[in-house]
Parts: structure tokens; sequence; C-alpha cells
């Protein structure tokens, strides 16, 4: 008959987990890459209040590559520039990143010619955004070994960028555009546009004069009031429903 596990864990076990849960902290906190503390990357540009989070992805090229201030750079996320390591690049920067760009966990940026992404960009986890692909133009060659193509690639500011999403090169995303999860982006996406799907489409597009098309669903989320505390929304959170409908009966009366 086997010993049933006693489910409360032994006071040294508890120990030993705080321990590592611990000492892991003291890592990502210590191995993070900044402006102050760089470590061994020495990048061409790298802004205040920009955190590079622990574990790093891989990074190359770090001369060649200028991040903005205020960025979030998750965790195991690449950054590369050029084809390979130690390559001189010349004087220009090939990955430039802007202000408060998000980088989702797990991400890529393969920048072996020109990538630009704008400022207040919000990356999801895992997208993979690249300069180059393969060639195949001939059918006696492995794949593999053929030189590959290269065509620079923009994201303007303000953009969102879903999980898995996969920017080819050429791509030229506009302004304050919206990228589905999953999709598979190439060519040029206008400006304040959703695009899905693989290969990506526009799906909806906002112009001054005709607004969403198609029309959005759902009313747009309102904003905090100004002056609002933490304090009054935690209270707030504690009412109950027949409470707050209540309050909100009295806030639509003269």
């Amino acid at each position: 008959m086997p010993k049933p596990e006693n489910p409360r864990p032994s006071r040294r076990r508890r120990l030993a987990q705080r321990a590592v849960h611990a000492g892991w902290a003291w890592l990502q906190r210590t191995g993070s890459v900044t402006a102050e503390h760089p470590g061994r990357f020495r990048f061409g540009a790298l802004g205040p209040h920009t955190r590079l989070a622990f574990p790093l992805g891989t990074v190359f090229g770090e001369p060649w590559i200028h991040v903005g201030s205020y960025c979030i750079i998750g965790e195991r996320v690449t950054l590369t520039a050029g084809l390979m390591p130690d390559l001189d690049l010349g004087p220009e920067p090939i990955l430039r990143i802007g202000d408060g760009v998000v980088l989702g966990r797990g991400s890529h940026v393969i920048a072996d010619t020109t990538v630009t992404i704008g400022s207040d960009c919000y990356f999801g986890p895992y997208v993979y955004v690249t300069s180059t692909n393969h060639s195949y133009d001939d059918p006696h060659q492995p794949i593999g070994k053929q030189w590959p193509r290269m065509e620079p690639v923009e994201i303007g500011p303000g953009c969102w960028i879903g999980t898995g999403a996969v920017i080819l090169p050429g791509a030229r995303i506009g302004r304050n555009v919206v990228v589905a999860a999953g999709a598979v982006v190439r060519g040029t996406v206008p400006d304040h546009a959703v695009v899905a799907g693989a290969p990506a489409r526009v799906v909806r597009r906002w112009t001054p004069d005709d607004g969403w098309q198609p029309p959005l669903r759902t009313p747009a989320p309102k904003p905090i009031p100004d002056g609002v505390t933490p304090q009054q929304l935690s209270a707030l959170s504690g009412l109950d429903e027949e409470t707050a409908a209540r309050l909100a009966r009295l806030d639509t009366e003269p």
C-alpha cells in the first residue's frame, strides 16, 4: 500500500523554496541591463529608465542598436544587428527602438538591415520581426545555403502588436495600428488600421471623414476621472452590486 504524501511541505523544504525564489529575484534584479549597469553590452544608445530583463535572449551587434528611454524589454528577448556578431556595419544604427516601447517575453527583432520601431509601441510575447527572409531562386541548392533577401522594416509609433505576430521584411506599418495575434504582416499597412490573418489584411480602419469602418461594436472604455485616488478605487471595489447600481442612478440624476 503506497504511503500517502504529506500535503504540507516540511519546514526545510519551505525554507529551501523561499531561498530559491529570493535568489532568483536577486539574479533578475542584478542581471538586468540598464544604461547605468550595461554589463558587457555596449549599445549604440540606451536611454534612461530603460531595462532589459534577465535572463536575456541573444543580443549581438549592440553598437548598432539604439534603444530609447522608458522601454521595457522582457525576458529572453532577442535583439540582433547584422547577420552575425563582430561585423562592422558602418556609421549608422541598424536597429532603432523609440521611447516607451514594450517588447514582450520571448520576442525576436532581427535587423540584418534597418529596422525601426516607433515610440510607444507595445508588443505581446513571442512576436517575430525580421528584415531578412530566405530565398529559393536556385532549385538545385539547399534553401538554407542561398543568399537571403533583405528589406527594411518600419513600424510606426503607437502600434499594438499581438502575441505571436510575424512582421516580414519590407513591412511598412503606419501609426496606431493594431496587429492581431498570430497575424503575418508584409507590405504596407495604413495608419489607424486593424489587420489580422496570414497574410494579414485590413479588417477595420479609421479615417477623419468616416470614423471607424466597420463601426466598433462596443463603446469606448471610460477613463478614470481626474482626481480619483487609489483609496477611493479600493473602496468602490468593495461595493455590492445593489449599492453600485444605486450610486450609478444618483450620478445620472439632474
